[in-house]
């Protein structure tokens, strides 16, 4: 505790969906509103209700609860969902080969290998291929497989609580059409529920529900996109300014009365999406009654001109600057902001998914208690509040039970503990107010990656969509014929999702999906105008024909750049690391492997997101042949899959540092540095190039190899993370 204060903590968790609706045909394109509606929205709420001691802050955007209520009231229909509600026999040829193909797109961990039937379905399509499903699956394996993709998704509250799912998960096989209907019919039951909870815990006083912009979209660039150049003097902007600030101000009204119409009150706290501010937009989001909103420790870190460093331990050294709400003087009246800590929502988002739940727990305590050691050792006058902020759906599928225990496990230690209290922000402001101040003009034009807009604009794709939205906003502003469906298809193109999945940074198995979405709200805005479509909104903004996942197809000789020259990995093998985690910022860090070799050297290449990996390793091992082999030896790395082999020899590559070295496994399980004359480049890309020689192999033999990404000594990630990839020597 800090001077006489216990150490006050606030989650925030926020949930969205982008819309998924097409304003064309009225068809949803995704289904991704109506899964994470029964597995991640309504449990949160419901497992803290259980530990009524713990406050916290819910945010649930508005383009979210528009598409919740749809799906309730049955008039969402997205191709999933046609699916599971069509007879077996009358599933044409393209939505059997769409069944196989995507109703896998899950966690297979853990949303499809807990249950054996799913399993099966999903082995037998891994091992002989789609093609020999569409000739062999009989009826009984498309029923089986249409329940599970549905099943799966339910949260372990109602798959333990709920009768009926009960039932249907111990059933296992032999689903009906009568059963897909009652699941779908669950579905919408547990949806309804949504709203109606949070409204009821708001009431209480266990939470605080705060609300997004309407169809999320990223504020400051809204206002104007040269605010892209505050973070990066040197970014490529759009041609065409985008700048309406305008609009700042009816995406902030729209999603207030979005918020009044459900909860009956006005919000006080607002979620900027992505976290993005700019001193241009904090007198719109005052003007429109908000009393406080939330960012990042690295706008906050800008803003104040102070790096937060950190110590071996991960804790931050100025803990007196972070761990409290600023006032804002703005044109339009005071506003509150507090600040996440970016490692501690890190932990929870990324890193204890890996780690036994009251381990994770433990741990999470044991870092607000060194917090509170560190304030009392500095004798910081308190109170402090630790803002702890981050997406309250994607992390979950990747934890055990979807996290259930882990958050079991922590509410149950926070609710014993006697110095640390869960808050909910408003709780805070009201009780303490706000002590520090920071000036208008200071505060750092940023979102909560990488404090900058890099993610959704400075990209030539992303650019090119900002130019394309410019142009239809401009020709919507004062035309006679615009209506509110006119207005409507603006706002949903404004969206940051779309901004977020073109060009580099993140890729999907939907990327194609996403480039239909934001053109389609745009040509909606030009039919109800009356306007010729422009022809560059009928064809994709990018090309979506990646060569996927693929082995060798011939020898390569790249030369290592570190810029791909595309020419020079054609014959390449590729591994697509993209996929259903692909809205989690962290698992885009490689976006895609490519592989290969000649007579002299195995070849690399990985290819990054927008942020990218502290420390990448390869490991080889050699079947059939006879040597030493040894363990990874990384911290948290997992027990089972690839990892969990032993291998031959391993190449590490420090990125921060620039610095390489191959190692020899030994006696002992032990490693032993070699000499290498390996060679690599880190540019746009990495590129590497490790000699045959160095390996200790010859001609003919097919090694396994697997890559690691690492930081601190801790496992990160794995590619592949269920197999290893393999490559001939020449």
């Amino acid at each position: 505790m800090s001077l006489g204060h216990p150490l006050y903590v606030a989650f925030i968790w926020h949930q969205h969906q982008p819309l998924y609706r097409s304003a064309l045909s009225g068809r949803y394109l995704m289904p991704w509103v109506r899964l994470h509606g029964i597995k991640d929205y309504l449990d949160l709420a419901l497992i803290l209700e259980r530990y009524p001691k713990l406050h916290q802050t819910f945010n649930l955007v508005p383009s979210l609860l528009l598409q919740i209520e749809d799906y309730v009231a049955g008039t969402a229909i997205d191709p999933w969902l046609e699916a599971l509600l069509t007879p077996v026999a009358d599933l044409t040829l393209e939505q059997r080969r769409f069944v196989i193909e995507r109703f896998f797109d899950a966690s297979w961990e853990h949303l499809i290998y807990p249950y054996p039937r799913y399993t099966q379905l999903l082995e037998m399509r891994e091992q002989r291929g789609t093609a020999w499903c569409l000739q062999n699956w009989q009826p009984e394996d498309y029923e089986d497989l249409l329940a599970w993709h549905n099943l799966c998704w339910f949260d372990p509250i109602f798959q333990e609580e709920d009768p009926q799912v009960r039932s249907w998960i111990a059933q296992d096989k032999g689903f009906t059409l009568e059963d897909r209907r009652a699941i779908y019919a669950k579905q919408r039951e547990i949806m309804g529920r949504i709203v109606a909870q949070h409204k009821i815990m708001q009431e209480r006083g266990q939470i605080e529900v705060t609300t997004t912009p309407y169809t999320h979209p990223i504020l400051p660039l809204l206002a104007n996109t040269d605010s892209g150049r505050v973070a990066r003097p040197q970014m490529l902007l759009p041609r065409s300014r985008f700048n309406w600030p305008e609009d700042v101000r009816s995406q902030l009204l729209r999603g207030k009365e979005n918020y009044q119409t459900r909860f009956g009150t006005e919000p006080r706290g607002l979620w900027p999406s992505e976290q993005s501010v700019s001193p241009a937009v904090l007198p719109e989001v005052a003007k429109a009654g908000f009393r406080w909103l939330v960012s990042d420790e690295g706008v906050l870190g800008n803003s104040l001109g102070h790096f937060f460093n950190r110590d071996d331990y991960g804790h931050v050294q100025a803990p007196d600057l972070l761990y409290r709400p600023y006032l804002i003087d703005t044109p339009a009246g005071p506003l509150s902001m507090v600040f996440r800590d970016h490692r501690l929502s890190d932990l929870i988002g990324f890193e204890y998914a890996r780690r036994p739940a009251e381990e994770a727990a433990r741990d999470f305590i044991e870092q607000l208690e060194a917090i509170s050691r560190l304030l009392k050792a500095q004798k910081a006058a308190g109170p402090h509040l630790v803002t702890v902020a981050l997406d309250g759906e994607n992390c979950w599928e990747y934890y055990y039970q979807d996290g259930k225990p882990f958050l079991e496990a922590l509410y149950a230690r926070l609710s014993r503990h006697r110095t640390i209290k869960l808050v909910t922000v408003s709780e805070f402001l009201d009780k303490h107010g706000t002590e520090r101040t920071l000036p208008l003009e200071k505060l750092h034009s940023g979102s909560w990656i990488n404090a900058d807009f890099t993610t959704w604009i400075g990209d030539p794709i992303k650019n090119r969509a900002w130019e394309l939205l410019a142009q239809a906003r401009q020709v919507l502003e004062g035309h006679p014929r615009a209506t509110e469906a006119s207005w409507e298809a603006l706002w949903a193109a404004e969206g940051s999702d779309w901004f977020w999945w073109f060009g580099y940074g993140h890729s999907s198995q939907q990327d194609a999906l996403f480039d239909q979405l934001f053109r389609e709200h745009l040509q909606a805005l030009y039919v109800s105008l009356g306007e010729a479509i422009p022809a560059p909104l009928k064809s994709p903004l990018e090309r979506h024909d990646s060569p996927g996942s693929r082995v060798p197809k011939a020898l390569i000789q790249p030369e290592i750049t570190g810029y791909a020259f595309e020419q020079e990995w054609h014959d390449a093998g590729c591994y697509e690391v993209g996929g259903a985690r692909g809205t989690m910022h962290r698992a885009s860090s490689v976006q895609r492997l490519w592989y290969g070799a000649d007579q002299r050297y195995f070849y690399l290449r990985l290819d990054f997101g927008a942020e990218r990996p502290a420390v990448v390793q390869i490991y080889w091992f050699y079947p059939h042949l006879i040597h030493y082999n040894s363990n990874i030896d990384l911290r948290d790395r997992p027990g089972e899959g690839p990892v969990s082999y032993q291998f031959r020899h391993k190449f590490e590559i420090d990125l921060l540092h620039r610095h390489c070295q191959l190692f020899a496994a030994g006696e002992f399980n032990k490693w032993y540095p070699v000499p290498t004359s390996t060679r690599f480049a880190l540019q746009e890309c990495l590129e590497v190039a490790v000699p045959w020689d160095d390996l200790e192999i010859t001609s003919g033999v097919h090694p396994q190899f697997v890559v690691v990404l690492a930081r601190d000594g801790r496992f990160e990630a794995v590619i592949p993370e269920t197999t290893t990839l393999e490559v001939q020597v020449p």
